[in-house]
């Protein structure tokens, strides 16, 4: 390798005796402190059923990277799972946590001059929280997330952890009784690997490698598949090539990349929690994301994929057709996306696809046939949202993409949960549930529970939900999240009283407060600055320092 190491900053001369000295109290060989030194960044933990596998496939990671001729050193990260931190204090550190993922990663790769990273990620923040210290630092960097868990069918219902969630509203209603309940929790996630439908870690998998950051089928392939260990092991032996062409992030990850993968979303019917991780990505990268050329890009590119909670395919039949790479040789095919980017193979994405096409089946439709001619995400703009909302419009009803109907008003998430299931809440209702955004709740908690109350009643397609918190990618209905301004910076949801008449109009991408702005003028001179619920320790910090959610929710330097 021609070009000097960053290792060699920890590893060669005289001067680097002591830290040698270091390395070899842990065993490593003067072979192996000559060789490129790949990090490599496990999320294992024994709390998020996807990462429960993950030292088999740091294991396989490592092994490519032998065999690419590169030395692995592993560490840890931290990964908080949302399914289990739902509907409680501890989802304020969901989204926080992302930060702290992104820090740390950093920390690890600077510290200690690692020449190239492996990422091992596989749910919620932390692949976002991953990609963003990837750009971050720009060393080569290349992502291996654990697969997705597999969606198992009883009764002829495909099942995944939103059916769980949906099954309590539906206990609630009287619909179901405890018995089908219990069958319903015993079977709904089977075993490892990042929850089934095209919820937010799935979303975010796919769509590493829709960026270029990930090797083919990284998105799809099955947690439990032989195909997922050999992948791991192509992406460290990968990793070490990329330290010797010296492609870094940064090389990769590119407007018009960035673009393709907004692209490839809209056509996935991804979670409404990719504009916030895009965002912050894009942010790390120096890019400019627009939120209203968002919208743009939704008007150019039909929605292809339908998968749960929007439709009833799970990411094991999309993996069945070809997987991401099958959905962007369509795009490439009819000229929507960029092919000529780099991608972390070291090829263009063009090169990729070439031998690649999207055969007929009924998960990916063909690009003239589409579910709708629009994308999956939409956000929508007016006096509620002047910054913007998000709504995944592929999950709504089509009676539901235009709507009006009185606010009922809470300012918690347990305010607004409390009265789905004391039955207080009505067809044509809009629940709003405020105080719930980075700064507010602090850290900006999905709202699963109400949104699966509501569906498991049989209210979702009639009862639509705004706050300035977020969704989960699980879930469906007129769930519209991100409002910005937050109310706890005083935006204008903080503004809304019971009864107020509120129009949602998702095909021309407006929702509006019925008030005038005379009236709204009185009220933002009587309204107060709330008190923060919290005032100690690292959400105190973080309240303190996060941004709006039009930013990405990130930290501000």
């Amino acid at each position: 390798m021609d070009r000097k190491l960053k290792s060699s900053n920890v590893t060669q001369g005289v001067e680097r005796a002591p830290h040698r000295s270091l390395f070899k109290a842990m065993g490593y060989t003067d072979e192996e402190l000559n060789r490129p030194l790949i990090g490599v960044c496990n999320a294992f933990n024994e709390i998020v059923p996807g990462h429960i596998h993950l030292r088999q496939i740091a294991d396989a990671v490592k092994a490519g990277i032998r065999m690419g001729g590169g030395t692995p050193i592993e560490f840890g990260a931290i990964g908080v799972c949302d399914g289990i931190a739902m509907g409680h204090a501890g989802m304020k550190y969901s989204l926080a946590s992302r930060e702290l993922i992104a820090d740390s990663c950093e920390t690890m790769a600077l510290a200690h001059q690692f020449d190239g990273m492996v990422f091992i990620p596989n749910c919620d923040k932390i692949v976002p929280g991953m990609l963003m210290a990837a750009c971050r630092v720009n060393i080569p960097a290349i992502f291996v997330s654990g697969g997705p868990m597999a969606s198992k069918t009883i009764d002829g219902k495909a099942l995944d952890l939103n059916s769980v969630f949906e099954a309590v509203g539906a206990i609630k209603a009287g619909k179901i009784d405890e018995k089908e309940l219990q069958l319903i929790e015993d079977n709904a996630c089977p075993g490892c690997g990042s929850c089934s439908g095209m919820f937010t870690a799935n979303s975010m998998n796919c769509l590493t490698e829709a960026l270029g950051m990930a090797l083919p089928g990284n998105g799809t392939i099955a947690s439990v598949e032989s195909a997922r260990i050999r992948l791991a092991k192509q992406t460290g032996m990968q990793a070490v090539e990329l330290v010797r062409q010296n492609l870094c992030p940064l090389d990769i990850v590119t407007q018009s990349s960035l673009t393709n993968a907004f692209t490839a979303d809209m056509a996935l019917g991804c979670s409404s929690n990719s504009v916030l991780h895009l965002t912050a990505i894009g942010k790390e990268c120096g890019l400019n994301v627009n939120l209203e050329a968002i919208n743009t890009i939704s008007e150019n590119t039909p929605n292809l994929c339908r998968l749960a909670p929007a439709g009833n395919h799970h990411v094991q039949d999309l993996a069945a057709v070809g997987g991401v790479q099958a959905l962007l040789s369509e795009l490439l095919q009819n000229n929507v996306i960029n092919g000529e980017v780099m991608t972390c193979t070291g090829k263009t994405l063009a090169e990729n696809l070439a031998s690649v096409t999207n055969r007929p089946n009924a998960v990916i439709r063909p690009y003239q046939d589409p579910y709708s001619k629009t994308g999956g995400l939409a956000m929508l703009f007016g006096n509620i949202a002047p910054e913007g909302c998000v709504v995944k419009r592929s999950a709504v009803a089509e009676d539901m993409l235009v709507h009006e109907g009185p606010a009922r008003t809470f300012d918690s998430e347990e305010e607004a949960i409390a009265a789905i299931y004391d039955g207080k809440i009505q067809s044509g209702d809009v629940i709003i549930i405020r105080y719930e955004g980075p700064k507010g709740g602090p850290g900006m908690r999905e709202m699963l529970s109400p949104t699966s109350a509501i569906a498991g009643m049989g209210l979702d397609k009639s009862v639509a939900l705004i706050t300035d918190g977020r969704f989960s990618g699980a879930t469906r209905g007129a769930s519209i999240g991100h409002v910005s301004p937050e109310a706890a910076a005083g935006g204008t949801i903080a503004l809304i009283e019971e009864g107020d008449r509120i129009r949602i109009d998702i095909p021309a991408y407006s929702i509006q407060l019925l008030v005038d702005e005379t009236e709204l003028a009185k009220r933002r001179e009587n309204w107060q600055p709330r008190t923060p619920n919290i005032t100690t320790g690292y959400l105190a910090r973080y309240a303190k320092m996060v941004t709006s959610a039009s930013e990405g929710a990130v930290l501000k330097i």
